[in-house]
């Protein structure tokens, strides 16, 4: 596309939508197509997709939308009238989870999903405190970008909302082998100080693999010993598994099952329609009672007979091609690349991650281990220029994160990394990271 009808087309762009949708890269992509791992755009360049988890089991799975336009083609109605393939639905996604819970609620959105986990939270607690990390990201409701403390707001933080420092075993206070239980501690006093404030505690809220802090590897016995502090305290443990659910882990479905428990709530959207607005908050069932008597919920959208066709046809590609296990072998392959190129670039600080859901953290020296926030911004866009579409995540935007489809092959590592090596050398090439001799 010529430069001038780009430039009218990111203009009228801004002047129908606003100015607080914000795009990508220095040099907007214009996408028209998708398939598998590949996004294409109006010119027919072809992008490797190392960003995108909404499209779990790759763009445009043909199970998928064969599902998808068979059930619109028959029949799509709201969810006060029976019908078999919800339920169906209900029995599939439940089945990946501890049996404790059985109960799922659809909507549309992981915002919907992580709004209703809070709702319930409050009415089976009796508190109204939320204890999230600090740059936690949940959601786009006002409820949800109230504990979203990733966003700048005027409104400053809630009396009802307390944060605890990530457990962050690379730049944080706690980097030993006790260093979850330590972490975990620090909602003690997150609680105290609700408590003072006269907020009784109702939830402590994580995504559990901490992404928008870099995507964490969250250390031993944190989580369950979170869960053990909050519920102490009268509150509910939510695991929003938006982003690591759904085997992109590699090592286990959800990603809370890394520490052995069960939380009280699990939310989840995204990637579980491939595309499709579907979104799940799965939980207990004596916590829906409870909640069914103090309140009712109602989606119109949420769970339709198309969503649920989507939502299996999701399951199926992931079960039948073996996706979580390609996600580990695939995701192990390429952090074997990268720490071969960390051994030749000092600018690659730390390498974490599971699966297909990694983090690069970007250092301008090891030994500060000083965020290389804008060599991360050349980084991204000059792999954007070539071919390569990825982003930055945490609170300094100089953590690459990488979440391709997890159709994602070993070929596919192999183009990301000889591209990224060239990126990295024009980076060092003037001047922003030195090279290991």
């Amino acid at each position: 596309m010529a430069a001038e009808a780009e430039n009218e087309l990111i203009e009228r762009r801004r002047r129908l939508l606003g100015p607080a949708y914000r795009l990508f890269y220095d040099n907007p992509v214009h996408l028209v197509r998708g398939e598998g791992v590949w996004l294409y755009d109006a010119d027919g360049r072809k992008y490797l997709d190392m960003y995108n988890n909404v499209p779990h089991v790759g763009h445009c799975h043909r199970h998928v939308v064969d599902a998808v336009s068979e059930q619109l083609a028959t029949l799509n109605t709201h969810t006060r009238y029976l019908h078999d393939k919800v339920l169906e639905y209900a029995e599939r996604l439940t089945a990946t989870l501890p049996d404790e819970l059985g109960i799922a609620m659809f909507s549309c959105t992981g915002s919907e999903a992580n709004e209703l986990a809070l709702r319930i939270a409050r009415a089976c607690s009796g508190g109204t405190g939320i204890i999230v990390v600090d740059n936690a990201y949940h959601g786009n409701t006002h409820a949800l970008a109230q504990v979203s403390t990733s966003y700048e707001s005027d409104e400053g933080k809630p009396v009802f909302v307390e944060t605890v420092p990530p457990p962050d075993t690379f730049r944080g206070e706690h980097q030993d082998d006790d260093a979850g239980e330590k972490y975990a501690a620090l909602i003690n006093s997150a609680i105290e100080s609700l408590r003072a404030n006269g907020v009784q505690p109702a939830a402590f809220m994580i995504d559990t693999i901490v992404s928008s802090n870099g995507i964490l590897d969250v250390p031993s016995e944190y989580l369950r010993k979170a869960a053990e502090i909050i519920r102490t305290a009268g509150g509910l443990f939510i695991a929003d598994e938006v982003q690591p659910g759904f085997g992109r882990t590699g090592e286990h479905f959800w990603g809370f099952q890394k520490d052995g428990f069960v939380p009280d709530i699990v939310t989840m959207g995204k990637p579980i329609g491939n595309g499709h607005p579907l979104a799940a908050t799965v939980t207990r069932a004596d916590l829906i009672e409870e909640f069914a008597e103090k309140t009712q919920y109602f989606n119109t959208f949420g769970g339709n007979p198309v969503s649920a066709a989507a939502g299996i046809a999701v399951l199926d590609v992931t079960q039948n091609e073996h996706l979580q296990q390609n996600a580990l072998s695939v995701g192990a392959y390429l952090v074997d690349g990268l720490r071969k190129l960390g051994g030749r670039h000092e600018i690659i600080g730390d390498i974490r991650g599971s699966g297909l859901f990694l983090g690069v953290d970007l250092v301008t020296d090891r030994d500060s281990r000083q965020p290389a926030s804008a060599e991360a911004k050349a980084l991204t866009n000059d792999l954007r220029n070539n071919g390569i579409l990825t982003n930055t995540i945490g609170k300094h935007a100089n953590i690459l994160k990488l979440r391709p489809p997890t159709v994602f092959s070993t070929a596919n590592a192999d183009q990301f990394l000889d591209v990224f090596t060239e990126c990295i050398d024009r980076v060092i090439d003037v001047g922003c990271s030195p090279k290991i001799d």
